[in-house]
């Protein structure tokens, strides 16, 4: 409880702190079950106004929490210990747009389909395409690293990020921005919910709008057909722009909802091919020709822009339609690997039933992202447990077949649980030391993301065995865990292509024998490679399994080629890492599925960090089906000088300074 307001009131403009009980009520909720009140709401009308509030509230150790739209669905921005909600809606200004140099700057409280319309008017579209386009702000979309049905094609949130400008935990407002050298710390507060800073402005990529468009529309006698359908396209090197699916129950109530035009088929998919007009032409052919061979019954395009937005207005309305059937509807967001569906899809099936609820299911077929909307009354307590217990043991069932808990919408209270069932106890242990190092106090959105000590019990790790490290990987490990334990300062190397000039007096660790290919998932187009293979030798055994893989082709190791960044683009098909600490601890970050929003991004933030965080053991990335242009690698990247905050995030992962410790030495 805030005991005494007044001094916060002095640093505000007007009328900008709101204490009713009936205000307080209002943002005590987001879109999902959990609820918290706030002890006061500040309405903040700019940057700075964020940062007084921030900066009171950092002087009287009181928690804040950020907040755009209310719209998330894990209970990321409830106020969980009361204290000051900072409403973000009011920061609405589109800064600037330059089409020439392909981005555009915001204020956090922009509305994403504001966006859209202000580029459409120049020729140009922002990718990212969430749900709930038409009121969910861009501020939100960073804080959960939002998707959408264009992610598949384009990326989610954190792929068309540029730089950031954060309120930070201390008050301090800092820019991070991914052209600078060093680790990419605006990568770090994508998807971190506003528990490491609130973003008050921010630098995003546009791109120009496609050509042509093409939209299509299957129906399958089966989920499994329209799945194996799905694994077919991308094995055949088409990348669609959107690749969703729909059950017949979502069907039903689209149709009685808006009448979009689906077929009563057991299954539906929604396939949106662009780029230029021969490419679409050539493409939207070989789709409809696999939809058949697959068994579609159904098989039709959109011959006019009316018809493609009546398709979409059936998608999109898919969550109101299913609310129409009770007051309350639960979204889940698991995601499995592709091949996975038709599975996870049948245990999805057994979990309603034995719940006795009824659920339509829309999925992001492309990627794997699964939504079970689950209709129910939130008055009835037995089936409001009844809708909770379900969504938990679905969860359960797409961790256990590889997948993650989220795709799309975040953690926040709702999943904090889970995520012991999906990362080690040393990896929650990494993600809760960046927390600690860059929120002391734990002011910023508290107890959220991960497990508390408070927390029940549950599973446990029940995510499949990854695959056994290499001897070479072991010995490796040996060395640094002997290392460490005699306090050596270590130098990491791989060919010496890149970081040249090492000060004498370090112990040396060779990477170039950590070089096999660990898994090559051709039916999920994932890769999991060691980080001592060159990149050239990586590129010629792909091309014989007929994959390829967006890396610059050079000499030096991969993980030299993501230590120093050498290439800005390297971030876009990374999907996760495990990584050495300095004390021998292996952690595992992200994994096979291309969509995954639990947890800190560490294996972005490790890009340009120079082996001064760990050492890259393995990393995996998503592949093509068709040759992809292989970006060039710079000859000779910089290394970086640390600043506050890079020291704040070394101190996380090597507090005694261990691995290339010349990089942070005083002086």
């Amino acid at each position: 409880m805030i005991r005494s307001l007044e001094s916060l009131e002095e640093v505000l403009i007007p009328r900008s702190l709101l204490t009713s009980e009936a205000d307080l009520a209002a943002y005590s909720y987001d879109g999902a079950l959990d609820r918290g009140r706030p002890d006061a709401v500040v309405l903040a009308c700019s940057a700075e106004e964020v940062r007084r509030a921030v900066q009171w509230c950092v002087r009287h150790k009181v928690p804040f929490t950020a907040r755009g739209a209310g719209t998330n669905l894990s209970g990321g921005c409830i106020p969980l210990r009361g204290g000051l909600l900072i409403a973000l809606a009011r920061l609405d200004k589109i800064l600037a747009v330059d089409t020439a140099r392909r981005w555009a700057v915001v204020e956090p409280g922009v509305v994403n389909l504001s966006l859209q319309k202000a580029l459409a008017d120049l020729g140009c579209f922002y990718a990212p395409d969430p749900a709930s386009f038409k009121v969910s702000t861009l501020g939100g979309n960073l804080a959960e690293n939002a998707g959408g049905p264009r992610c598949l094609k384009y990326g989610t949130t954190t792929n068309h990020v540029l730089a950031v400008e954060a309120v930070m935990p201390d008050a301090s407002v800092q820019k991070f921005d991914l052209s600078e050298p060093g680790p990419e710390l605006a990568s770090l507060l994508v998807g971190a919910e506003g528990t490491l800073g609130i973003v008050v402005k921010a630098w995003l990529k546009i791109l120009p709008l496609p050509g042509n468009i093409r939209t299509l529309l299957a129906g399958f006698s089966s989920i499994d057909a329209a799945v194996e359908c799905v694994s077919a396209i991308v094995a055949a090197g088409v990348l669609p722009r959107v690749l969703e699916a729909l059950d017949r129950t979502t069907v039903e109530s689209v149709e009685a909802y808006s009448h979009a035009g689906y077929p009563q088929t057991e299954a539906v998919l929604l396939i949106e091919v662009d780029g230029e007009e021969r490419e679409v032409k050539s493409d939207s052919e070989l789709v409809e020709g696999l939809c058949r061979k697959h068994g579609a019954s159904v098989v039709r395009s959109a011959q006019d822009e009316a018809q493609r937005e009546k398709l979409w207005e059936g998608r999109r309305g898919a969550y109101a339609a299913m609310a129409r059937l009770a007051p309350n509807v639960m979204v889940e967001d698991g995601v499995v690997p592709r091949d996975k569906l038709p599975e996870v899809v049948r245990r999805i099936q057994e979990i309603v039933g034995k719940y006795r609820l009824r659920a339509g299911l829309l999925f992001h077929a492309g990627d794997g992202n699964i939504h079970p909307n689950i209709a129910y009354d939130e008055r009835d307590r037995d089936e409001t447990d009844r809708v909770k217990a379900a969504g938990r043991e679905i969860l359960q069932a797409c961790v256990e077949l590889g997948g993650s808990l989220s795709g799309e919408h975040g953690i926040g209270v709702d999943k904090r649980e889970a995520m012991a069932w999906l990362f080690t106890p040393e990896t929650l242990d990494l993600f809760r030391r960046i927390k600690r190092e860059l929120d002391p106090d734990n002011l910023a959105n508290p107890d959220k993301l991960f497990p508390l000590s408070s927390d029940k019990a549950g599973p446990g790790l029940i995510k499949p065995p990854s695959p056994s490290l290499s001897e070479q990987a072991q010995h490796l490990i040996s060395k640094v865990r002997q290392y460490a334990a005699e306090n050596r300062t270590m130098s990491i190397a791989g060919s010496g292509s890149r970081l040249r000039d090492v000060p004498e007096g370090h112990v040396s660790l060779l990477t170039t024998s950590l070089n096999r290919i660990v898994d090559l998932d051709k039916r999920n187009y994932t890769l999991t490679v060691e980080a001592g293979i060159s990149p050239y030798e990586l590129h010629m055994k792909l091309k014989k399994e007929g994959c390829f893989i967006r890396l610059p082709d050079c000499g030096g190791t991969l993980g030299g080629l993501l230590a120093a960044k050498a290439n800005a683009n390297l971030r876009d098909d990374l999907l996760g890492m495990r990584l050495l600490l300095a004390d021998g601890t292996v952690v595992e970050l992200g994994g096979k599925v291309v969509k995954n929003v639990a947890g800190y991004d560490v294996p972005r933030l490790l890009l340009g960090s120079w082996g001064t965080l760990g050492v890259i053991l393995e990393a995996t990335f998503k592949l093509y089906g068709r040759p992809q242009e292989k970006p060039a690698a710079d000859p000779a990247p910089k290394p970086f000088t640390p600043g506050s905050w890079h020291r704040k995030i070394k101190k996380a992962f090597d507090p005694k300074n261990l691995l290339n410790p010349w990089f942070f030495s005083e002086g």
